[in-house]
């Protein structure tokens, strides 16, 4: 039998850009070893020097083919980079189902790339919860650039603007609902639009549609940021270099106006509230066939209400979490 390296060992690796080391952690990370904990909380000291990007958009809209081209364009510029893919779960074995990994299978061989999909495993956001974790890990071995895929944006699928530096949306001509996601919020949560497949000729319209909608939101003053459009092909294999000056630029408005300071307190509000929420929702389901069952039992029979449960059970699990973390 092969000895399984500890944690802390594979978290001394990740530090000199070992990918292996980098792919075991993560693999720890999704099955919630409780082993990694003490390796990541490690790894987080040595990280803040990555720009963290989204990439999200309608399904459809040719993400992946955008994400495959951003990589080549960073990494034609001397920059490493890393590929968080959002895929669907399985509704079987909670795996991902699409597996951009095949998607992008022309950068595997690139050793300045490492590119990892991982399932929503039923998470709303549009991201999984172990995505941040991972990089972590990626900035701590030494990549520049992280670009973050999800699933797709709709309504309750807008996470990814408060866990990345920068935002780009996805947009592309002929999908029907393309503006309907706009209006449902995503708007506002852009830094770059992006009109992929721009070589179509109902693209123009596409773009002036989404300008217009900028022009009306923009708010006055000289340091705010004017989302560009960005227009897109893979056919013609244009404008992802543009795509790559645009975001460097949103990148360095950040640090300018010192923005970035309020982009990573909102990063780390939103890890702090998402490791809070995953700790109470796993002691609830290890609980909830024991010391939990008196109490649905009471609510189900209108003997307190589920508000009183809650705080009730919270203080029920007070104890068990204390000693546990």
């Amino acid at each position: 039998m092969i000895n399984r390296i500890p944690s802390m060992e594979l978290a001394a690796r990740v530090s000199d850009g070992n990918l292996r080391a980098i792919a075991r952690l993560i693999t720890r990370v999704e099955g919630g070893d409780a082993e990694v904990r003490s390796a990541l909380a490690e790894i987080y000291k040595c990280t803040g020097r990555a720009h963290v990007v989204g990439i999200t958009g309608v399904p459809g809209a040719g993400k992946s083919t955008l994400v495959t081209q951003l990589v080549h364009e960073f990494r034609a510029s001397g920059r490493k980079v890393g590929v968080i893919a959002i895929d669907p779960s399985s509704p079987f074995s909670g795996g991902s189902i699409l597996g951009d990994r095949i998607r992008m299978g022309e950068l595997v061989s690139d050793p300045g790339v490492f590119i990892r999909s991982m399932a929503t495993r039923g998470t709303l956001g549009g991201l999984a919860r172990p995505a941040l974790d991972a990089v972590d890990l990626l900035d701590a071995g030494g990549f520049d650039v992280i670009l973050i895929e999800t699933v797709g944006v709709g309504q309750d699928e807008v996470d990814i603007v408060r866990a990345a530096h920068t935002t780009v949306v996805v947009n592309a001509p002929g999908l029907g609902d393309d503006i309907q996601a706009i209006k449902a919020g995503v708007l506002e949560i852009a830094d770059v639009h992006v009109v992929s497949k721009a070589d179509r000729p109902d693209a123009n319209k596409t773009i002036q549609e989404l300008k217009g909608m900028l022009m009306m939101s923009l708010e006055p003053g000289e340091s705010v940021w004017r989302v560009p459009v960005v227009p897109t092909s893979s056919e013609k294999h244009s404008g992802f270099d543009e795509l790559m000056v645009a975001i460097d630029r949103h990148r360095k408005h950040l640090e300018q106006t010192d923005e970035i300071r309020e982009r990573r307190r909102q990063i780390a509000l939103t890890r702090v509230l998402k490791v809070s929420e995953g700790i109470v929702r796993d002691n609830f389901v290890r609980d909830s066939r024991s010391r939990t069952e008196d109490l649905l039992n009471k609510v189900t029979h209108r003997e307190i209400d589920p508000y009183g449960a809650a705080v009730e059970l919270l203080k029920n699990m007070k104890e068990r979490i204390h000693d546990e973390y």
